[in-house]
């Protein structure tokens, strides 16, 4: 009886991610935008609006998910950083509590913000793009280099090298690439989201180094007086050998 309705819940629950799965993945890139936005010259009041309108989507999106989920505990552990990301506008909403305003000054709390937006980010970028990963790699650099440069601003706009926007967007892209800049964040949480930023370029690098050794090596294996088999050799020696096995069971039968 458990199983069955643990099944049903499941299939329930499928249904429902299905059904927003596109609502949802708007909303991500624009939740991700606003706050791009936020960081580097803040909202006015029609877009912080829009802000916490899709914030209670999202919050709505996530209990209805949690309360069907089967098991509560493998959710939360599954999204506990989209848990983090709803939970963090609460900080501007409920801003009448002193200790609430004293941790809305933290940096930290725009790092927190910036990390979890961007993992809820990602996920919309990986159901859209699906099996398209070369797009989907550039994209999401793209995505990173801007959302991490809002937040480099964010933290470390007072000091050099990032005194502007710009300047900011030019340290982060450096970053990704693996190119390092002569200008390095002050600031412990400048440094982590700095760190952060680094390992996602060493990962897109090698990726997009193993991307383009796969491309020539291919290229190489269509050449005909190349040394590997390429996919056209490999589907022309599947038809000689064919041929061969018919030719064979033929002198077989007239014998």
């Amino acid at each position: 009886m458990k199983q069955q309705l643990s099944r049903e819940r499941n299939k329930l629950l499928y249904s429902i991610e299905k059904l927003l799965e596109g609502p949802m993945i708007f909303l991500g890139f624009i939740w991700l935008i606003l706050l791009t936005i936020e960081l580097i010259w803040g909202l006015s009041k029609t877009l912080l609006y829009t802000s916490l309108t899709i914030w209670v989507i999202f919050i709505i999106d996530f209990i209805i998910k949690f309360i069907l989920a089967p098991s509560k505990s493998r959710f939360f552990k599954k999204n506990w950083l989209t848990a983090v990301s709803l939970l963090i506008p609460a900080l501007r909403v409920f801003r009448v509590f002193r200790f609430v305003r004293i941790l809305r000054s933290l940096r930290g709390i725009r790092l927190v913000r910036l990390v979890s937006s961007l993992n809820r980010s990602m996920k919309s970028l990986g159901a859209t793009m699906k099996r398209r990963a070369f797009g989907y790699v550039s994209l999401l650099a793209l995505v990173v280099t801007f959302a991490g440069a809002a937040g480099m601003y964010a933290i470390e706009q007072n000091n050099p090298g990032f005194e502007n926007y710009g300047m900011a967007l030019w340290w982060t892209a450096m970053r990704i690439i693996t190119a390092g800049s002569e200008f390095w964040p002050l600031t412990t949480e400048g440094r982590g989201l700095a760190f952060l930023l680094a390992i996602f370029g060493y990962a897109i690098f090698g990726y997009v180094t193993a991307t383009l050794a796969s491309f020539f090596i291919g290229r190489d294996a269509e050449e005909k007086d190349a040394p590997l088999a390429g996919h056209h050799a490999i589907q022309e020696m599947k038809t000689e050998i064919k041929l061969l096995t018919k030719a064979i069971n033929e002198l077989k039968q007239n014998s």
